[in-house]
């Protein structure tokens, strides 16, 4: 809603911009630099997309069936096994995250000492999000344990969940975005935005579902004491 009284618009606002004349060289030439049909980056594309909708669909389909549970004896064996799952996954995206970037050139501005610290700077705190938060969570925290029926006495709040939400997924963002900028990779910087996507379409799937399932425990809590 517009003001009588208020000012006017300093430099007569956004609609006096001339987008014609803004200087998109940057992004120009990250795009220019990766070639997307490269084998080795629709190979890191797909095992980022993939894995989040793998450990989705497959807790999903353990806490509305419980047939890994059933399978392997116990809801703490199917998770164990799930969460070995995972790490060999994130292990293989890995890898083909930076074949990917080993396969593509290289950004010179992003060669020279700063943008070196800088990347270093983001891989040590994306470690410590990460490490943090499998310490705080616990094995079966962190690799769904929740659909196997495995869940804490209340959702953790301690660091680095108290200054931020998923902080494993932005954790390993951060790690992504670190080891793209000391390989002065335009590439990996692409590939990071894929992570940062994938991480955040997850959240949407998985938040409703935790609070849903610890807002039941706490009124069964209610109602048996």
């Amino acid at each position: 809603m517009s003001s009588a009284a208020a000012g006017p618009d300093c430099c007569g606002g956004l609609g006096s911009i001339d987008w014609r004349q803004a200087d998109f060289c940057v992004m120009t030439r990250l795009l220019g630099s990766v070639d997307p049909a490269d084998p080795c980056f629709v190979a890191a594309v797909l095992t980022i997309i993939f894995n989040p909708l793998f450990w989705n669909v497959v807790a999903r389909w353990e806490q509305k069936t419980r047939k890994l549970s059933r399978a392997l004896g116990s809801p703490y064996l199917g998770c164990y096994a799930l969460g070995g799952s995972i790490l060999l996954l994130n292990v293989l995206r890995s890898h083909c995250f930076t074949q990917a970037m080993l396969s593509q050139p290289t950004m010179d501005s992003l060669q020279d000492p700063m943008a070196h610290w800088l990347g270093l700077v983001l891989l040590g705190a994306g470690s410590v999000l990460v490490l943090s938060s499998f310490f705080a969570l616990g094995f079966t925290g962190t690799f769904q344990g929740d659909y196997f029926g495995i869940l804490k006495e209340a959702r953790v709040t301690s660091f680095p969940f108290n200054i931020l939400d998923n902080p494993m997924y932005w954790g390993s963002t951060a790690n992504y975005l670190g080891w793209a900028i000391v390989h002065a990779s335009p590439a990996g910087l692409l590939l990071t935005v894929v992570v940062a996507i994938s991480y955040a379409v997850a959240t949407l799937y998985e938040e409703p579902f935790t609070a849903e399932i610890y807002r039941q425990k706490a009124c069964q809590s209610r109602k048996g004491s």
